[in-house]
């Protein structure tokens, strides 16, 4: 792996290429990692994978807790690992212990032998030997070492001991890595900022690809994040890429840009498409106005709409107007509508397509704004858009 930063903007925001080796294009960063169900999407079938904006959703973020259930380490190794077992031979596979969706961190399990997550499968105790085989049999790209996540309302002793647990198990993980993959130094310390500090400097001791910034997404407040995000970016060489979990919605990730990291998993993409909702906010600097609300869209506030609404029945319009998505240029609201009501699952596909296909374009538009020299400019106007859309969108309820 090959990672190189090109533009910066308004301090910290930064904007770069990762190069992966079994990749024929770099990726842009920031930019955005597919989460994934035992390698795949969700809802989108491999034939459609090349509908995609393309190289920008080549990188998939896999959890190898999900494949405890099914093909043994030994198997998954014998066939090749994941790339040749699943045919993704142009797509980059980053492990992640953690997923956001459906394997999240159980601190009060966690002890000193290994670390406890709620999976699938109940709830299991992973080892740092068990999790490195894991990593060995799916020879990933990118891989994350194991953590001990905690939440944001734990003591002060239990967060020392997170950070202590997360740099030993760094270390077994280093000792135990095989020769391929990128590795990414976990950090955490929950929402104690002389923690977070603490582990980012060790971490940055070690001889690793980049970081994974755990955590996040756990109960701190949208107040105290940036705190938190520059006690670690402050201290990590800036030549490594920096990947964190638990940012989702747009706000979310603009400030995460704001303070300087590279890679950003999509479990927003996942929750909404389960909701049945479809992103439909501007990406091109729209200004809001009164005309913007004339059509009173129920269960949306102007970001997203859900298609699940009556209002969509007999809407033969498509989800965005001159969206280029699949989706967008084949299906039509009421159709979509359609699907959600008689719970067929082709729903989901259609909507898991355009809602990423959204969302690359918002991480392509932020890319822009970095390279303008503009990004905080641009962070602001959509959020006091975002914040406009909620409010005009309470007087026309």
């Amino acid at each position: 792996m090959k990672f190189a930063v090109k533009a910066w903007s308004n301090g910290k925001a930064r904007a770069g290429v990762v190069q992966l080796g079994n990749l024929a294009s770099p990726i842009e960063t920031p930019c955005l990692l597919l989460s994934t169900r035992k390698g795949l999407p969700s809802f989108i079938p491999p034939d459609l994978l090349p509908s995609l904006p393309s190289p920008d959703s080549h990188l998939f973020q896999v959890c190898p807790l999900h494949f405890l259930e099914g093909l043994s380490p030994k198997t998954i190794s014998n066939v090749g690992g994941l790339h040749q077992m699943l045919g993704l031979h142009d797509y980059g596979l980053a492990a992640v212990a953690r997923d956001s969706i459906q394997c999240l961190p159980e601190w009060n399990s966690t002890n000193k032998i290994g670390a406890s997550f709620e999976t699938p499968c109940g709830r299991l105790l992973i080892k740092p030997v068990e999790y490195m085989e894991l990593i060995s049999s799916m020879r990933p790209n990118i891989w994350a070492t194991l953590a001990d996540e905690v939440p944001a309302w734990v003591s002060e002793k239990r967060n020392r001991t997170s950070v202590d647990r997360t740099v030993r198990w760094l270390d077994d993980c280093i000792a135990l890595s095989p020769a391929g993959g990128a590795v990414f130094g976990a950090i955490v310390g929950g929402s104690n900022v002389e923690e977070r500090h603490r582990c980012a400097q060790e971490v940055a001791k070690r001889n690793v690809s980049g970081y994974w910034i755990g955590g996040f997404g756990l109960g701190e407040s949208w107040d105290e994040r940036p705190a938190l995000l520059n006690a670690i970016t402050d201290i990590l060489p800036e030549e490594k890429p920096r990947l964190i979990c638990g940012l989702g919605l747009p706000e979310e990730v603009l400030q995460g840009v704001a303070s300087g990291i590279d890679l950003f998993d999509s479990v927003y993409i996942n929750h909404l498409t389960l909701g049945g909702f479809a992103l439909t906010f501007p990406l091109d600097g729209v200004d809001v106005n009164e005309s913007y609300f004339q059509l009173s869209d129920i269960g949306s506030d102007q970001t997203k709409i859900s298609l699940r609404a009556t209002l969509y029945r007999k809407d033969t319009s498509p989800i965005v107007e001159g969206c280029s998505c699949y989706t967008c240029q084949n299906h039509t609201k009421a159709y979509i509508n359609h699907l959600l009501n008689v719970h067929e699952m082709l729903a989901q596909t259609l909507l898991e397509i355009h809602n990423t296909h959204h969302y690359l374009g918002f991480f392509c538009a932020i890319r822009e704004a970095i390279k303008a020299g503009n990004f905080e400019q641009f962070r602001q106007q959509f959020i006091e858009r975002r914040r406009d859309c909620v409010a005009l969108a309470a007087v026309h309820a």
